[in-house]
């Protein structure tokens, strides 16, 4: 493949991904997303910017070891009526000592008018000394002109002027921003087309922002007109909308054009356990519908859908899931037929004879409790271990012969209002009786330690089992405080494994307590299996 159709990947998330709401990222968990970024192949990890906190002084005081990607430090060009070379700000990014630097500086006339408030020539003049300053300190340096896109509709010789100060310079990628994200694909490739008839496409790069749920489209409209460096963020961290998703871009660039990345087939296949590493560092659920990597992003639920799928997965699936270390998934739920309910059989390793009575049965059993308000396209592992019982094969791990939950609403010593609850379980193992006692901030937490302490003398495996994610609905509204519940429990482990199960009651405690038997009988059954 030519070297004209290499794309350079230029990874954000440390620092574009920590500006999203909620994100807090700790040093450790900067360590290991630039590992795991490096591992899979990117050629640029931007580390953040020093000096403006200290979690990023610390990081880059004690830099992870990049064995493929360089690593990058972010900041500005100097500061209006500062040479470049008495400057703190550029001073501290420079001594950072990363491999690359990449700063940022203004490209639209209307910001240099008014936030700046200097004249236009010294903005250009900014830029460029910074530029040709960072040269002679640093191995390689780029430049985010900011607002590129909104500079140059309002003023193209202008916004030109300082890309082209940039490169001129000495700049080894001058990364044209859609930072407000209000830029459409078309704009983008008309734009960059002009630009490249002034620098050369294998210097430019392009920083989408994802206000009209264009980023990746715009990233893929600018690689088209030219410019052979992407910067993005895992699952499109970063403020307002996000930024251009690198999980979505890479496979794209790999397996839907001729461009050449410097990821191969194997790194392609980390992509999903990478999307999910960033979500269990950041303690939050995977998007299911995440494309290429989510959960739902290969799951088929109709049966009609099911069967063209047995026969030619490309009927209803654009690629292979394991391309991108991802897997198919049959739904099963009150639209299924026998082909979803074969099909999850097989998935899960069961072998059953299409003509056995008991999928059929199984069918109508999964639709009538899907009626009285179950839901198994989103509890996979209850479902399994219902076909499971059907079929007559699951071990009976613990019985359970009585539980009690109590609340208690009270005033301590200190007069502080609090509310505790405590759970007490009777429980049958290997024949012998055991009743166990636990506290907790709720009746389901209390009540999941009370049934840890009795089972965990017996089955070591659940120390590493833990609730990630406890949601109610109620099915029947107009009941009112006697409603019927539906509540899911979303499970984790240590191995990096999530499953689903789901309970139904009046009693939104028997709800709870029957989806978590679910939960602990899944993670025994997996745990005898291996």
């Amino acid at each position: 493949m030519a070297d004209d159709k290499r794309v350079y990947l230029f990874d954000s998330t440390l620092r574009d991904g920590a500006q999203t709401q909620g994100v807090d990222f700790s040093v450790n968990d900067k360590l290991a997303i630039a590992e795991g970024l490096d591992r899979i192949g990117l050629d640029y990890v931007e580390g953040g910017w020093p000096g403006a906190n200290p979690t990023d002084d610390a990081f880059f005081g004690a830099p992870p070891s990049l064995k493929r990607a360089k690593f990058v430090a972010f900041g500005m060009t100097r500061r209006p009526g500062r040479s470049a070379a008495n400057d703190p700000g550029l001073n501290a990014l420079l001594n950072a000592k990363t491999q690359a630097v990449c700063m940022v500086g203004k490209s639209w006339d209307f910001h240099v008018d008014v936030a700046l408030g200097i004249s236009r020539a010294e903005n250009v003049d900014m830029i460029s000394e910074s530029v040709e300053y960072a040269k002679q300190r640093s191995g390689e340096v780029m430049f985010d002109a900011e607002h590129f896109f909104d500079g140059y509709k309002a003023n193209p010789s202008y916004a030109l002027e300082c890309a082209s100060a940039a490169y001129k310079a000495g700049a080894r990628w001058v990364v044209l921003c859609d930072t407000n994200g209000g830029t459409l694909p078309h704009e983008i490739e008309r734009i960059v087309g002009e630009v490249t008839a002034k620098i050369p496409g294998n210097h430019l790069g392009i920083h989408c922002h994802n206000d009209t749920e264009n980023a990746v489209a715009n990233s893929l409209a600018a690689i088209r007109a030219g410019v052979r460096q992407v910067q993005g963020t895992l699952n499109g961290l970063g403020e307002r909308c996000g930024n251009a998703n690198l999980v979505s871009l890479i496979p794209s660039l790999m397996l839907k054009t001729d461009f050449k990345v410097g990821l191969n087939e194997q790194d392609l296949k980390q992509l999903t356990h990478l999307s999910r590493l960033l979500d269990e560092r950041l303690n939050r659920a995977p998007t299911r519908s995440a494309a290429y990597v989510g959960e739902s992003a290969f799951a088929h639920k109709g049966g009609l859908h099911v069967s063209a799928v047995e026969k030619d997965p490309r009927t209803y699936e654009h690629i292979e899931p394991s391309l991108v270390g991802n897997r198919r998934h049959i739904v099963v739920s009150d639209q299924s037929g026998r082909a979803n309910i074969l099909a999850r059989f097989r998935e899960i390793g069961l072998d059953v004879d299409a003509d056995d009575g008991k999928v059929g049965a199984l069918v109508e059993t999964v639709k009538l409790r899907e009626y009285e308000g179950y839901a198994y396209d989103g509890a996979e592992a209850s479902f399994e271990l219902l076909a499971r019982r059907a079929l007559g094969s699951v071990p009976t791990f613990f019985k359970l012969a009585r539980f009690r939950v109590m609340d208690e609403r009270r005033w301590n010593v200190r007069g502080d209002l609090i509310t505790e609850s405590e759970a007490t379980v009777t429980l049958e193992i290997d024949g012998e009786q055991l009743m166990t006692v636990a506290s907790g901030n709720g009746p389901v937490n209390a009540l999941d330690g009370a049934l840890r302490k009795a089972l965990m003398p017996a089955y070591p495996a659940l120390a590493d089992m833990r609730l990630v994610d406890f949601k109610v609905r109620i099915l029947t509204p107009q009941a009112g405080t006697e409603a019927i519940t539906r509540v899911m429990i979303e499970s984790a482990d240590g191995h990096g494994e999530r499953w689903n199960t789901v309970g139904v009651s009046p009693n939104i405690i028997d709800a709870s307590f029957e989806a978590l038997n679910d939960a602990i009988t899944w993670k025994l059954l997996k745990a005898s299996a291996s």
